[in-house]
This record gives structure tokens, sequence and C-alpha cells, in this order.
């Protein structure tokens, strides 16, 4: 699951927010695609600059995700290192491609876990559910503490 912080839930839904709005939505375009929205909204690339990146290698996201290497100097692989240090692993990439994270999957309610991966509103659904998921993990890991726990706090 993505790095647990409020810029991954907030890029996550401006993700969601730009493809329910966008009619360009378009699942085989490396740039309009659902990771090709996710890479706009952190690299500030054009569809069409990562289409060209993903162009110089063959395969979709999760094929170009299988080939990665931080070394090689390919301009998807930096765009993938943009997305990964970020906040996202490859597999979270894999998975938004496919809309396939069990655990995501999970948090909705049965009747609504057979997702396309190629119907937007569909893609905005699995985006707007993982932030959901991330930001109940941020809110776990915030500990209030009692006036008990801290003298210095309750007023005279």
């Amino acid at each position: 699951m993505a790095h647990v912080s409020i810029a991954v839930i907030d890029t996550l839904r401006a993700t969601a927010s730009k493809i329910e709005s966008d009619t360009r939505y378009q699942w085989g375009h490396m740039g309009l695609c659902n990771c090709g929205f996710l890479a706009q909204e952190i690299t500030k690339l054009s569809k069409s600059e990562i289409h060209t990146c993903a162009m110089q290698r063959h395969g979709d996201w999760t094929e170009q995700l299988n080939d990665y290497c931080p070394t090689s100097g390919l301009p998807m692989d930096q765009i993938i290192d943009e997305l990964i240090a970020f906040g996202f692993s490859a597999d979270d990439l894999r998975h938004l491609e496919k809309l396939s994270d069990g655990q995501i999957l999970r948090s909705l309610p049965i009747h609504e876990r057979n997702l396309h991966y190629n119907i937007k509103r569909d893609v905005v659904k699995y985006l707007r559910t993982w932030a959901n998921l991330v930001e109940d993990q941020l809110l776990g890991q915030i500990k209030l503490l009692l006036n008990e726990e801290r003298p210095e706090l309750v007023e005279a």
C-alpha cells in the first residue's frame, strides 16, 4: 500500500477528480490511462510527454513496470522513479492499472467490487477508496494525548 501521507491522499483524490471530469480518459493511451493520470499529477508532465516516453519501450504500464530499472536512464523509468519517490510502489502502480489491489477491493461493498480497469467511473471509485484507506491509516497513527498525560495543557 502507498506511503501514508497527506500528499499521497491529496494526489489520489486529485487524480480521481481529474479523471472524472476529463472527457479524454483512454485506458489504451499511456498518458491518459489510470497510471497516466497519476503520473501527470505527480510529474506535471503532459499526457503527450508521458506517452512519448513510454513509446521508447514496448508494453503498457504493467509491462513497463515489470521491465523497470532505476539505473536504465530511460525516460519512462525516470517517470516511474518519480512515482516511487512520491510514495507509490511498483506493485501499487500495477494494481492501479488493473484495479486489482485486494485491500482496496475488500473495502468496497461486495456488490461494487467487480471493477473494470478501463471504465472511468470504476477507476474514480478505486482511487477514492484507496485515498480513504490511506487516510484511515494516517488517522490511526495519530495519538491524541489526554490532559492527564500532559498536565501542562490543563488550565489552572
